[in-house]
């Protein structure tokens, strides 16, 4: 997927675990896992909102864009 999550990186940069930031944002634990390790197909603004809230940082900080890797050119 050409959206790469790097939300692992913020929580190390703050030293917080999943629990915490899953308790502290209102979603559970499997929900951030699933965002975290870029398997979700959606996320919400409201979530975005309350991720950067937590975490003091901009969505740029937890989204970036990758190319797709086209083995073909």
């Amino acid at each position: 997927m050409p959206i790469a999550v790097d939300i692992d990186v913020m929580l190390a940069r703050r030293k917080m675990s999943v629990g915490e930031l899953a308790d502290r944002v209102g979603i559970t634990p499997a929900n951030l896992a699933v965002l975290k390790n870029g398997r979700a197909k959606a996320v919400r603004f409201a979530t975005l909102a309350a991720l950067c809230e937590v975490l003091k940082c901009q969505p740029g900080d937890l989204l970036r864009w990758e190319p797709e890797d086209t083995a073909g050119d």
